[in-house]
């Protein structure tokens, strides 16, 4: 049995030291290391660092990819990969585990530009980009050429050359851009999207987008995905003419023709100019045929016509004569309806006359002033019965009123304190006051004395 002592426990190590120890022996004994193998377990967690086991028949080993470092890859690294891979060797203290982190990655077998190339293209190809029913009608008479390239390149040389040599007018307008390098893409993608956006002034016809050949890495930038996408969008419909007849680029499947170098697209736009004319020519041709043929047709039925028809002057005569008999017909066919009309007229005055209503009218004012009389008699009498009805009711009120008696000398006494009318000596007291109505006026008195009427 091991036992320690309180001295000893300076030997110790805690297991944080231990991992401590383990991570500085193993990243001093390999600070680099190259290590092939097959990826599996490969994930991407929303901190963008790739989490993979890196693995072999007998062996595996985690395996750590910052952000910082995929970020420059050209190609997604996918389970079941082989790659081979520039690594640290480390630690990951909290669990006791060693790991390598990746700095370099390049996959092996396919170049890793092939696999950049391949993976980019399915997945614009998934999302329809390459859909031929996308694709933009090319134009049957390409005059004003929209052209985004280099401007010391040998692909605006071979191209202005070409188009030069064409006995068709044709205008050429030049985006300059880098075609090549790291702000290459950048360039060639604003290019197309300005051209674009401009193009409803300038009213291009094509926008070719192009260089010469070059390596894989030259041409690259007609391999990225913004350039893609800024050719798919574009709404002039696109060529594309990248390197030579082997090289084919993303571009190419991205634009609505693809020509395999600078210089076939000036010939095609020189050939279809060349065509369209061709077809003008052939259909003005064509058109000045079938309208001297018309011409010949209508001249043939002209001839035929003018022997069947007889000399004007006899036809006048007889429409002369035509016209003087109609006259004379109108005019006699006038007279009587006018004759007609007349009499018509005095049969229908006569008949008005007859029903002329002034004797009716002063008839009926006659009858109107007969009884007017009559009314106002009668209202006469109605208003003397009225009156005299009147007359009796104002005598009869007249003997009834009051104060005709206090015009014969009577008068009417009432207390001053409630205004009773006083029938009785009785009814007030001496002291009181009295108010005595006259037929004119009245009288304040002050009563004395009560006088009865037996006394």
């Amino acid at each position: 049995m091991l036992q320690l002592h309180m001295g000893d426990e300076s030997g110790i190590l805690t297991v944080s030291g231990l991992n401590q120890q383990i991570k500085a022996l193993l990243e001093k004994k390999f600070p680099f290391v190259w290590v092939k193998g097959e990826i599996s377990n490969f994930r991407v967690p929303a901190s963008g660092h790739f989490y993979f086991t890196l693995k072999d028949a007998q062996s595996q080993i985690n395996a750590v990819f910052f952000r910082a470092q995929n970020r420059y890859l050209r190609f997604l690294p996918e389970s079941g990969m082989q790659v081979i891979c520039q690594a640290r060797l480390s630690v990951y203290e909290p669990r006791g585990e060693y790991q390598v982190i990746v700095e370099v990655m390049e996959p092996l077998g396919a170049g890793q530009l092939q696999l950049a190339f391949e993976a980019l293209k399915r997945k614009l190809d998934a999302e329809g980009l390459f859909d031929p029913a996308r694709k933009k009608t090319l134009p049957g008479c390409p005059q004003n050429v929209c052209l985004v390239t280099s401007p010391g390149g040998a692909a605006i040389r071979d191209i202005l050359k070409v188009l030069q040599r064409s006995p068709y007018p044709v205008t050429v307008t030049v985006f300059p851009v880098a075609v090549q390098g790291s702000e290459a893409k950048f360039q060639i993608a604003e290019a197309v999207s300005a051209a674009s956006k401009l193009c409803w002034r300038y009213e291009w016809d094509v926008l070719i987008v192009g260089r010469g050949g070059g390596s894989i890495e030259d041409l690259w930038s007609f391999n990225e995905e913004i350039v893609a996408r800024a050719i798919s969008a574009c709404s002039i419909p696109t060529i594309s003419a990248v390197g030579h007849e082997i090289d084919f680029t993303i571009a190419d499947m991205a634009a609505d023709l693809r020509m395999p170098t600078p210089t076939a697209a000036a010939e095609w736009v020189a050939n279809r100019l060349e065509y369209f004319h061709r077809e003008l020519h052939a259909s003005r041709d064509r058109l000045v045929k079938g309208a001297r043929a018309k011409l010949e047709q209508l001249r043939f039925r002209l001839k035929y016509v003018e022997g069947r028809i007889r000399h004007p002057k006899s036809r006048l005569e007889t429409l002369r004569l035509t016209v003087d008999d109609r006259l004379e017909r109108l005019t006699v066919g006038i007279r009587r309806r006018l004759e007609h009309e007349h009499l018509s007229w005095e049969h229908l005055r006569a008949r008005l006359l007859y029903q002329n209503p002034e004797a009716r009218i002063r008839k009926s004012c006659e009858e109107v002033n007969g009884l007017r009389k009559e009314l106002t008699l009668h209202q006469n009498r109605i208003l003397d019965a009225y009156r005299l009805r009147f007359q009796k009711s104002l005598s009869r009120l007249e003997a009834l009123n009051p104060l005709s008696v206090l015009l014969r000398g009577y008068s009417i006494a009432y207390r001053a304190a409630d205004g009773k009318v006083l029938r009785s000596s009785t009814e007030t007291q001496p002291g009181e006051r009295v108010m005595v109505r006259l037929a004119q006026g009245g009288l304040e008195c002050l009563v004395e004395k009560a006088v009865n009427s037996d006394e």
